[in-house]
């Protein structure tokens, strides 16, 4: 039974890679393996919501991407949000065009009639990429360090946008910034 679904940013391959080399350092600690174990992929999430119809969607979704060119990330922080699923995540700069992209696709999909839930609004949207989840609280302090040994900032560009169903993680479907034609 599905958990929901969420719209993702992914990467280039150079900086998935980077984002996968800080995943597998928090896992060969022993610190945490979740986001390995439901196969996710490194992300920014841009909605998310436990009931949704995918193929409405889609549509949304494949017309907004193919308006939408590559998007320049940066990531130079570390940090953890204040929940129950001891989240450790890399922090994107909050540039404008990242900020504006999330704004044109809630207003995309508020135009048709999707509701966007508090944690996902523009006004409140906090943009990051998970590198560790459900991190024990006794071992938080250690997977800071290991985290702060990464080199950053580490830069790319986001590439393709997607829906997934959850968790595990089954991409439904995935289109590449500017093209029409879908990446699956």
């Amino acid at each position: 039974m599905s958990e929901g679904y969420a719209i993702e940013l992914y990467f280039d391959p150079a900086l998935e890679n980077q984002v996968l080399k800080a995943w597998n350092v928090v896992a060969r600690r022993q610190i945490s393996t979740h986001l390995i174990e439901i196969e996710s992929r490194p992300h920014i999430t841009l909605f998310s919501s436990p009931f949704i119809d995918p193929l409405k969607l889609e549509n949304i979704v494949k017309s907004f991407a193919s308006k939408q060119d590559p998007l320049p990330l940066s990531f130079g922080s570390i940090g953890s949000l204040p929940n129950d699923n001891n989240v450790l995540f890399l922090a994107p700069t909050p540039t404008l065009p990242l900020l504006q992209f999330h704004f044109q696709l809630c207003d995309a999909m508020k135009r048709e009639g999707i509701e966007i839930g508090e944690e996902y609004r523009p006004d409140s949207w906090i943009p990051y990429c998970p590198v560790a989840e459900e991190v024990p609280k006794n071992r938080m302090a250690e997977a800071f360090t290991v985290l702060r040994d990464l080199k950053l900032p580490v830069t790319g560009y986001a590439m393709d946008i997607g829906l997934v169903e959850y968790s595990p993680v089954r991409e439904l479907f995935s289109f590449v910034l500017g093209s029409s034609s879908v990446e699956s």
